[in-house]
């Protein structure tokens, strides 16, 4: 992937990129940078103790009146990171992207939107799903979260032009049957999403599986969770070349061994380099940040 050079170092100034660097430095205290920047940006939080995990939950005021016929939107991304990876695109970009998209949401005075950045996305060998942060969190929205939010998870937001709108867990429910509630829901999120990019004029556009990221544990929770991700036109395009031409690629994608069996050539580079020392801010494509800022900001309107 070709990184604009004069770009490299626009997304480290202004609030909150100036600490993005630090962020995703080794050793950093990920969960105090992100404190720290919450209280600097005056949003107000909460820190949710949930089976050894701390997840942040911004909300805004509470919605008046004619705000509480619909449900609200609730975006997540994880903040947590594999070890010896930066973690730059997976997924420090959409943490601080969110941080600015609950910034603006916030200055605007929007109401009904809530943003949570979850811990513990990230399996280690020999775990479960059920030792998913997003899986417990899941568990506990009831008592925390109005009823049946909408909920949207960016994940490897920072790469690329091209906004994937994952159809995996749709996938893993036709392979599993049953989930007609579930099923319901993903297809109104789905719908909200594709409305949302067309009411924007975003031209690249694609719905596709993606790997798994806390859209499984919210799953396995019983929720519905529709998953963004960015790509590169470039890769966007071979993997839609590639989905019609193999119809076995989307288990593989969505099947973390199964792409370790998979030639690198079918799997897009941008994912070939998560959860790696190759996940750099120099993969990032800060010139297309303002595109998922504006998609997350219009989910909330």
């Amino acid at each position: 992937m070709t990184v604009n050079p004069s770009m490299r170092g626009s997304c480290f100034r202004g609030t909150p990129w100036q600490r993005f660097k630090e962020f995703i430095s080794p050793g950093a205290g990920r969960f105090t940078v992100l404190k720290e920047l919450l209280e600097t940006a005056e949003l107000n939080y909460t820190v949710l103790d949930m089976a050894g995990n701390h997840h942040f939950y911004l909300a805004s005021p509470p919605p008046e009146e004619e705000y509480l016929r619909r449900p609200p939107s609730m975006l997540v991304a994880h903040y947590d990171r594999t070890p010896g990876s930066p973690g730059a695109n997976d997924n420090s970009a959409a943490v601080f992207l969110l941080l600015e998209t609950a910034i603006k949401l916030k200055k605007a005075g929007a109401k009904n939107w809530i943003i949570i950045f979850t811990d513990k996305e990230e399996l280690e060998p020999g775990e479960s799903i059920q030792d998913q942060g997003a899986y417990t969190l899941a568990l506990g929205l009831k008592s925390l979260a109005p009823e049946n939010p909408r909920i949207f998870t960016f994940d490897a937001c920072g790469a690329g032009d091209t906004m994937i709108i994952s159809t995996t867990v749709e996938q893993l429910l036709k392979r599993e049957g049953g989930g007609e509630k579930l099923q319901k829901s993903l297809l109104e999120l789905r719908r909200l999403a594709l409305d949302t990019a067309r009411n924007l004029g975003m031209a690249k556009v694609l719905l596709a599986p993606t790997p798994f990221s806390d859209d499984l544990g919210f799953f396995r929770a019983g929720f519905a969770a529709q998953t963004i991700t960015m790509l590169p036109q470039a890769e966007s395009n071979r993997l839609a070349s590639e989905l019609r031409k193999n119809q076995n690629l989307a288990n593989t994608l969505i099947s973390a061994e199964l792409r370790q069996q998979t030639p690198a050539k079918f799997i897009p580079e941008t994912w070939l380099s998560l959860n790696s020392p190759a996940d750099s801010h120099l993969r990032l494509t800060p010139e297309h940040f303002h595109t998922v800022v504006r998609f997350a900001e219009a989910l909330c309107r």
